[in-house]
């Protein structure tokens, strides 16, 4: 039996104890990251189980069934939108999923970008650099609105900073309940307040067909022209030809994005270019501590699944 992990770019597989696999299971560890549809199914196609990463690669009904050895994947994470598990049910391949082990880590990358962002870092060093000294005046957070689109763990992770930093924060998603609210302190607004009222608004929802293009030309329009939005969720829950648009024109103050409708983000993409904006290449979860938990829980589903006893199931 053969075993593949691709996408590996870290090469930090190899601190999960894949010993405990039986010997007779060849394992191969793929570090580059293939995007071209025939390059993966010759690469795959040899293999019978397949660890992903997040959604590097595509995994959709055609590579799927061009892979004819393949009996099992793995994926990182509890959703993978590059994973067409309709496809994978279809052939009978089961898919498992990783624990939230350290899922704060994009809380910790949206509260970066908040902080670069209201304090000018990215300007400020590059000046430095050039040998000038103090070139613009930041924002303060304290007493401003920390606007959070999507309640759930990360957007209320994102809330207990904004409290930290005695800011006054609003929240609203299609599902959120006063008594959620509650429980995290925060202020229950509706869609329009919340882009009307909030200075730094953060996205934390869940990349869906109700979801997506959810943040569009009317509800930038309608945020303050000295207010920022920062997504570490999903690309496409905001338009990404609106978002061009609005930070041009000066619609809104500037934008901090881990996220793209295409990544890795092409080289003559215009938001690489826009001196209001702040790029991280999907840095949300890729931590040291959150790759390696993660491997560990690669082992642990092989190991399960070959005793026909599956854990952390997706389809």
């Amino acid at each position: 039996m053969r075993l593949a992990i691709i996408n590996d770019y870290k090469n930090l597989s190899r601190s999960a104890n894949w010993g405990q696999l039986p010997d007779d299971i060849k394992i191969d560890v793929f570090c580059d990251i293939l995007k071209d549809t025939n390059s993966i199914i010759q690469r795959l196609q040899p293999y019978d189980i397949v660890i992903g990463g997040r959604e590097e690669t595509l995994f959709d009904r055609e590579i799927i069934e061009a892979l004819p050895n393949l009996k099992f994947a793995v994926t990182h994470g509890r959703r993978n939108p590059s994973y067409d598990l309709d496809a994978f049910r279809e052939r009978g391949i089961p898919v498992c999923g990783t624990r939230s082990g350290f899922e704060m880590a994009t809380v910790e990358l949206t509260w970066a970008l908040i902080l670069s962002l209201a304090k000018n870092i990215p300007a400020e060093f590059a000046a430095v650099q050039k040998g000038e000294w103090g070139i613009t005046l930041p924002v303060g957070l304290t007493g401003k609105t920390l606007g959070i689109l999507g309640l759930g763990q990360l957007g209320a992770g994102a809330a207990q900073v904004g409290h930290a930093l005695d800011m006054n924060v609003i929240a609203w998603s299609q599902n959120l309940t006063q008594e959620r609210c509650d429980e995290t302190g925060v202020t229950l607004v509706s869609q329009e307040k919340l882009f009307e009222e909030s200075d730094f608004l953060t996205v934390h929802l869940v990349l869906s067909n109700r979801t997506r293009g959810m943040i569009g030309k009317a509800e930038l329009e309608s945020m303050k022209a000295t207010a920022y939005i920062i997504n570490t969720a999903r690309g496409p829950i905001i338009d990404e030809t609106a978002l061009i648009a609005a930070l041009k024109s000066g619609t809104i103050a500037g934008a901090g994005l881990d996220v793209f409708d295409q990544e890795p983000l092409p080289k003559e993409h215009p938001l690489r270019n826009l001196p209001n904006v702040l790029i991280s290449p999907h840095l949300g979860g890729r931590t040291r501590e959150n790759f390696i938990a993660r491997y560990d829980d690669c082992v642990e589903n092989v190991m399960s699944w070959l005793k026909q006893k599956p854990v952390r199931l997706l389809t």
